[in-house]
């Protein structure tokens, strides 16, 4: 069965407590993983909380995540890790990564980072319900793939 890695420092209440009752209705192990406890509606999840060193939680799930888990995160240079041992990797708002998209988006920020300095920037949008329901899409579709 599939195990679930979930980089919990900037997920939303929403994905957290989806979690967790997908895996008391699916007997399936879930591992939040952060610098600080974070909390679900439901405690049948492992909180792992690591040092506060920079990529500490980052470093924890690349070490101990295995081809067949599920990692959600948002973060584009531990999904390509992963990538690299063959997890699946999904983002909080349904994107399913792959290499081409996290190469995309890694030389887009890279961008948006150098326009920031020069005082141009953009607002970020709050998690919306839109965003919830292409990550539940997503997330049923990797799981499937997963489990058969």
């Amino acid at each position: 069965m599939t195990r679930i890695w979930l980089d919990a420092d900037s997920a939303p209440i929403l994905i957290r407590n989806f979690i967790v009752n997908f895996a008391e209705k699916n007997d399936t192990e879930v591992f939040f993983v952060a610098n600080r406890n974070i909390s679900a509606k439901k405690n049948n999840y492992k909180m792992i909380i690591c040092e506060k060193e920079k990529d500490s939680a980052d470093n924890y799930i690349f070490e101990n995540s295995k081809s067949g888990d599920l990692v959600i995160t948002k973060d584009l240079s531990l999904a390509s890790r992963l990538l690299s041992k063959e997890i699946k990797v999904i983002n909080d708002k349904g994107i399913i990564f792959t290499r081409s998209y996290i190469q995309t988006h890694l030389e887009e920020r890279e961008m948006n980072i150098q326009l920031a300095a020069l005082g141009f920037g953009e607002k970020k949008a709050s998690y919306s319900e839109e965003n919830f329901k292409k990550f539940r899409k997503s997330f049923f579709e990797t799981v499937e793939k997963l489990n058969n």
